[in-house]
C-alpha cells in the first residue's frame, strides 16, 4: 500500500511510540486522525510539533472506552477526510506491579476496559469504513505479556490483568482478520520491553534497581530494550510491503520470550558403530 494520500487513525499519538508512528506516517504523506484523552502537556507538544511540520491532522479528545465517543470520532473523521485507510490500534493501560502494588479490582477493570475493550470499540466502528477501501490496514499493538504472564523478570512490570487482556487481544486479531478480508489486512505487533513501553522513559523502570533492570536486558537475546525506530520500521513494512500477510502476530521483543532458556553443549553421545544394517 502506498501511504501518501491515505487517511490514518493513530491511537496514542500524543506520547512515546504512538507519537513516533504518527510522525512516520505524517512524513510519508498520510492525513492523520489523532484521538487523545489525558496527558495534556504531551497533547500540546504533539499539536505544536505536527503543526510546525505542516501535517494535515485532526486531533480530538476521545475516551476510547466509550462506544458513542468512538462513533463520534469516526463520524468527524469521515466528514473531514471522506475515507479511512489505516488504523494503528495502539491503546492500553499497562498496569505495572512495581508502580501500582498489589492487584485490585479497580486495576483489573481498567485493564479490561482500556487494553481490551477500547481496542474492540475502535475495530467495530472503523471496520465499515475500512472495508469500503480497495486495500486497508489495521495494526494491533499488543504485548508479550500475553505469553509471559507475570513471570520471571517481567513479573515486576506486567500484571495479571494486563497479561490476560493481551492474550484476548491476540485471539481477536485472528477474528478481525477473518472479518476484514479480503480488502482489510489485520496484523498484530506484540511488543517486548521498549523505551516508553515498560522500559526506559516509563514510571516503572526507574523504580527497579539496577540488578532488576539488567535481568530484563540479559533475558533479551539481543541484549537491549526496543527503540521507537524498531517499531516504526515494522509498522511501515506491514503497511507498505506485507501485502499477502493478514491474521499474523509478529513478536517484536528482541528475543525476550526465548531468552530464558540456554542451549547446552552438544553431548558426545554413546559412540560406537552406528551403521544401519539391513
Amino acid at each position: 500500500m502506498e501511504i501518501s494520500g491515505k487517511t490514518a487513525l493513530v491511537l496514542g499519538a500524543s506520547r512515546g511510540l504512538g507519537r513516533a508512528v504518527a510522525l512516520a506516517l505524517g512524513h510519508a504523506g498520510a492525513r492523520l486522525i489523532l484521538p487523545y484523552y489525558d496527558w495534556p502537556d504531551s497533547v500540546e507538544e504533539m499539536r505544536q510539533e505536527f503543526s510546525r511540520l505542516d501535517f494535515d491532522y485532526l486531533a480530538l479528545p476521545v475516551d476510547l472506552r466509550e462506544e458513542e465517543e468512538v462513533k463520534n470520532l469516526l463520524s468527524q473523521a469521515i466528514e473531514r477526510y471522506g475515507n479511512l485507510d489505516i488504523v494503528i490500534n495502539n491503546i492500553e493501560r499497562g498496569g505495572m506491579p512495581i508502580v501500582h502494588g498489589p492487584y485490585t479490582k479497580e486495576q483489573w477493570d481498567l485493564e479490561m476496559t482500556t487494553t481490551l475493550k477500547a481496542k474492540w470499540n475502535v475495530f467495530q466502528e472503523s471496520l465499515p469504513h475500512l472495508q469500503k477501501q480497495p486495500e486497508a490496514v489495521m495494526l494491533v499493538i499488543s504485548s508479550i505479556a500475553a505469553i509471559t504472564g507475570r513471570t520471571g523478570p517481567a513479573g515486576l512490570l506486567f500484571n495479571d490483568g494486563y497479561a490476560a487482556a493481551n492474550r484476548a487481544v491476540n485471539a481477536l486479531t485472528e477474528t478481525w482478520a477473518r472479518q476484514g478480508a479480503p480488502h482489510l489486512r489485520v496484523n498484530e505487533i506484540m511488543l517486548g520491553f521498549f523505551e516508553h513501553r515498560h522500559a526506559q522513559q516509563t514510571k516503572g523502570w526507574p523504580l527497579l534497581d539496577r540488578t532488576q533492570q539488567q535481568e530484563i536486558i540479559d533475558h533479551t537475546l539481543l541484549g537491549r530494550t526496543g527503540k521507537a525506530e524498531d517499531l516504526v520500521k515494522t509498522v511501515l513494512f506491514l503497511i507498505k510491503d506485507a501485502v499477502f500477510m493478514t491474521g499474523t502476530t509478529l513478536r517484536l521483543d528482541g528475543g525476550y520470550v526465548l531468552g530464558g532458556e540456554k542451549i547446552p553443549p552438544m553431548p558426545e553421545g554413546m559412540g560406537g558403530d552406528l551403521t544401519i544394517k539391513t
